[in-house]
């Protein structure tokens, strides 16, 4: 076994701002972390895990007292953590929470959605402004207003602390994040694939091509020194005054999401913000066959890169896979269902009364086996009845077939497990019950599942989309497995 892509420290990199203590505090959406960053070493410390009570930070800052407040997006809360470490909810039922900014002790937000506020954290909170197309990050300015950014049409706002009618700053193409330097000059990022970081010093303009995608946020120390982040990547670069880049903390996988190998050998990764490296948000699952890619998107898509879309408004479709006459098999784990989405783009449902397939393979004798996570059992497909093979499992995820046996990813566990494909058809393998099934590693870098992640956030717009331990084999039976704990892609190679 070994690493065929590093782990990446940071998850995705969102919110950032410098604490107390001289570190870089990080805000991790995807994986619902908080993280400090010791930006000369580039030490990471992850200080609130997954198994805390957040789901989706993505922006934070500190007040003068050293308490952090950090928007949970997903649920629409705003957490207080003291600097002893208690987290408490200071705001709950706001819309898709995200950009957050402190002027003294007081705390304002705003709502990446469309029509969303600017609101100050009072009891009841107080609404400055209205009918933002997707705020984000945003930051008082020296003269004490409110610099806030719709990140579309692309425009700079501020507002009052006390409110009144909002003045266009800036126009700004895709502006992400609004941030003054030390010296009061501002920077608006833009989440182009490009990076672009446009300075605003007075009447004059400069753009930094960072060759970033997808930056999210960016902080300034106490030296003036620009750090930024990217929620598609993680990682954090820090910005250098001839525009040149110092990495501080490695970029990589933010998943991954869903990992395929074609019949030539090459891996093919979809990293929900990215598929095989180019800018492609919420790609999920990815399966070949020939010159193809095919993927599933969190939108509710089935589509072929560079083709049309082969099925829309489906219900969290999860892993997929092609038989030999093309024909596409998606577990759609929201609705418990298999479908077959034939060549023609014509869809039929293949099972269903399935708890939550995740994923979903052939065998070499073109049997269609899925796994379901809520039931902790793997069934093959006869003429669309599902039957056990195995149950007794912890959120079994991702699936693939190796000679004559089917690999099982039990994340719930973190282990690897062969089932035997070769004995009888209606002999159902209990864990540790069978000897046709077997453990094959153990401790293995993938998430177990969060049990209260929301799939889908208010709104229409996509949540946080559950992590995914994806499960691929290469022509010469390698076998991939996607780290979705670490961010990894493993490769392993067993003994016959």
């Amino acid at each position: 076994m070994e690493r065929l892509i590093a782990a990446t420290p940071l998850r995705g990199s969102n919110g950032i701002t410098f604490g107390p203590d001289g570190r870089l505090w990080v805000a991790e959406y995807l994986p619902g972390r908080v993280s400090a960053v010791d930006v000369t070493t580039g030490e990471v410390e992850v200080v609130i895990g997954p198994a805390g009570p957040l789901q989706s930070p993505d922006d934070l800052v500190f007040d003068p007292d050293g308490n952090l407040w950090i928007n949970d997006v997903a649920p629409g809360r705003v957490w207080r953590r003291t600097p002893a470490g208690d987290l408490t909810v200071a705001a709950d039922g706001l819309h898709n929470p995200n950009g957050i900014a402190a002027v003294g002790n007081r705390i304002f937000v705003n709502e990446m959605v469309p029509g969303g506020r600017v609101l100050e954290l009072a009891d009841p909170p107080k609404v400055l402004a209205e009918g933002l197309m997707l705020g984000n990050a945003m930051q008082a300015g020296p003269d004490g207003d409110l610099y806030y950014p719709h990140m579309f049409p692309g425009e700079v706002y501020r507002v009052g602390p006390d409110g009144g009618t909002p003045t266009l700053i800036a126009e700004v193409a895709q502006a992400v994040a609004v941030r003054f330097d030390r010296n009061g000059v501002l920077y608006v990022l833009s989440i182009d694939e490009a990076g672009t970081i446009t300075r605003i010093d007075g009447d004059q303009r400069t753009e930094i091509v960072t060759g970033i995608p997808g930056l999210d946020n960016a902080a300034f120390d106490d030296a003036n020194r620009m750090f930024v982040s990217s929620f598609s990547s993680g990682g954090i670069t820090e910005v250098l005054p001839d525009g040149g880049l110092r990495e501080v903390v490695p970029r990589g996988l933010a998943g991954p999401y869903g990992i395929a190998v074609d019949g030539t050998g090459v891996l093919h990764v979809a990293d929900h913000y990215r598929l095989d490296g180019a800018f492609l948000p919420f790609a999920h699952a990815v399966a070949t066959s020939g010159d193809d890619l095919h993927f599933t998107s969190q939108y509710g898509q089935v589509m072929t890169l560079g083709g049309s879309i082969r099925a829309e408004n489906l219900d969290q479709p999860q892993g997929l896979t092609v038989r030999p006459d093309g024909t596409l098999l998606i577990a759609e784990a929201g609705a418990g269902r298999v479908l077959a989405i034939a060549p023609d783009d014509t869809l039929t449902v293949l099972a269903d009364g399935l708890g939550r397939p995740v994923d979903i393979t052939l065998d070499t004798e073109g049997r269609c086996y899925v796994s379901d996570e809520s039931h902790g059992a793997v069934y093959r497909l006869d003429e669309g009845k599902p039957v056990l093979v195995s149950d007794g499992l912890q959120a079994p995820q991702g699936l693939t077939v190796s000679g004559n046996r089917l690999l099982i990813a039990e994340a719930g566990r973190r282990r690897l497990l062969a089932l035997g494909l070769d004995a009888t058809p209606d002999t159902t393998t209990h864990v540790g019950a069978d000897q046709r099934i077997h453990v094959l590693v153990e401790d293995l870098p993938v998430a177990v599942p969060r049990p209260t992640q929301p799939a889908l956030s208010i709104e229409g717009l996509p949540g946080v989309p559950c992590q995914f331990a994806a499960l691929a084999t290469g022509p010469d039976g390698t076998v991939y497995l996607g780290g979705s704990a670490d961010g990894s892609v493993l490769r392993l190679q067993f003994t016959p």
